[in-house]
């Protein structure tokens, strides 16, 4: 099933139907400020084991990242963050960052790395915000499988080649070709380990 939600006005009604989806174990695929990936709900172990078998990929292996609405979430999903810290992170959301941070216990176990860390987002993409926002909690989130990258911008051709193993996908316009640019936050200084679509001024 393919849903078009207008990427500047979300159609609250539609939202809500993702939502559900999410709620009930569903995997889906939905835009980001980057490019379109697999969705689910971070407390359905089921459903991240799905997404990590259409990958082929081990979950405390993946490169999984929360998908936060605000930085609300991350004094609830990561631990240790000092002043300096949350400030760096503050002036660079909502934007195409990812951000490696130890993780608290609240993150479910199946989705925390073998280092005891997780990836954490505040994407600047309203139908993102807005599905994590109705869920109540941030929505776990991997890029799609391989190296198409350009043909990955169109949720006509993504909807076509994955529609047998999601459940619905989210078509949000003309989606983008580049990767987040990853930070680790686990060291003394801010460290890009993938220098991806977000500059730090």
């Amino acid at each position: 099933m393919i849903v078009q939600i207008h990427p500047q006005n979300p159609q609250e009604r539609l939202i809500r139907k993702v939502a559900d989806v999410l709620r009930e174990g569903g995997v889906i695929i939905h835009p980001t400020d980057t490019l379109y990936g697999f969705g689910c709900d971070i407390f359905q172990p089921k459903a991240v084991e799905r997404i990590c078998r259409i990958k082929c990929i081990d979950p405390q292996k993946a490169n999984l990242s929360f998908v936060c609405s605000d930085l609300s979430d991350l004094s609830k999903y990561a631990k240790s963050i000092s002043t300096p810290q949350y400030r760096f992170i503050k002036q660079c959301i909502p934007g195409p960052f990812t951000f490696i941070l130890p993780a608290s216990r609240e993150v479910p176990k199946i989705l925390k790395s073998r280092k005891d860390t997780i990836g954490l987002r505040v994407p600047d993409h309203r139908i993102t915000h807005a599905i994590a926002a109705e869920l109540g909690h941030p929505i776990l989130s991997s890029s799609l499988p391989g190296d198409m990258v350009e043909a990955y911008t169109d949720p006509e051709w993504i909807h076509e080649k994955f529609e047998k193993v999601v459940d619905l996908v989210i078509d949000g316009g003309i989606g983008g070709m580049e990767y987040s640019t990853i930070i680790d936050m686990t060291t003394s200084e801010p460290e890009i380990i993938r220098q991806g679509l977000g500059v730090i001024q």
